[in-house]
């Protein structure tokens, strides 16, 4: 996951660990060799249109949306095709009025209508507090949240780990994103949910007391359950 830094200063683009403190807590119920964060890529505005969520803070916000504005105003000055320019007074609208183009409220074939363009609002866009930012990792955790992404764990042995996904994913495609392989070898998902592996105290009190569900293709993973795959080797 690529998360642009928008108007932010003290974060530095790099590689971050996602510093949720669900981990923290199934590292201390189930012993492990080390502890892996969930981590993202960190890139500078110059990087805005390729990532996939925008940080930014309240005093730069409004820098995003007339950048957009401008866009859309040029766009509209070149006389586009009916259709498009429908969807692009609506977008002038929407920005005029100082909303995100996420909040415009446009249908699956307005978005279409503009899908040639790149537009810096169109994606999720978290605005931090000055306190989040001086967190930057541990707010990490509602950034992701807030752009669609979950985690899932896989926990004992070599370690404990938190792994980052779209949420949706069935429990094939979560697998897939460990390796590829285990997309085509997966049998059946063996999952604790992570209100019942907390409240039994970790993996193996769970499973005794009968939380641990076999769940088989269809089933779409849920944020921090903890998961162990069956595939065929």
């Amino acid at each position: 996951m690529k998360i642009c830094i928008y108007g932010v200063s003290g974060v530095h683009p790099g590689k971050h660990n996602v510093k949720d403190p669900r981990l923290d807590q199934a590292d201390k119920l189930v012993e492990a060799k080390k502890k892996v964060y969930a981590q993202v890529d960190v890139v500078g505005p110059e990087d805005s249109l390729t990532a996939d969520v925008i940080v930014t803070s309240a005093d730069s916000r409004l820098e995003l949306v007339l950048q957009d504005l401008e866009f859309v105003e040029t766009r509209l000055a070149r006389n586009p095709a009916p259709a498009e320019a429908a969807v692009l007074q609506k977008m002038k609208a929407a920005l005029e009025a100082d909303h995100f183009l996420t909040d415009a409220g446009l249908t699956a074939a307005e978005w279409q209508a503009t899908e040639a363009h790149a537009f810096l609002t169109a994606k999720p866009v978290v605005v931090a507090t000055a306190e989040e930012l001086a967190h930057f990792d541990e707010f990490l955790v509602r950034v992701l949240a807030e752009s669609g992404q979950i985690c899932f764990l896989t926990v004992g042995g070599i370690e404990n780990r938190a792994w980052p996904i779209k949420r949706g994913l069935t429990a094939p495609e979560a697998a897939a994103t460990i390796h590829t392989d285990l997309l085509k070898s997966f049998i059946r998902a063996e999952v604790i949910g992570w209100d019942d592996f907390i409240t039994a105290g970790g993996e193996k009190e769970a499973k005794h007391a009968g939380k641990l569900r076999l769940e088989q293709r269809a089933y779409v993973i849920q944020d921090y359950d903890v998961v162990n795959f069956r595939v065929n080797k």
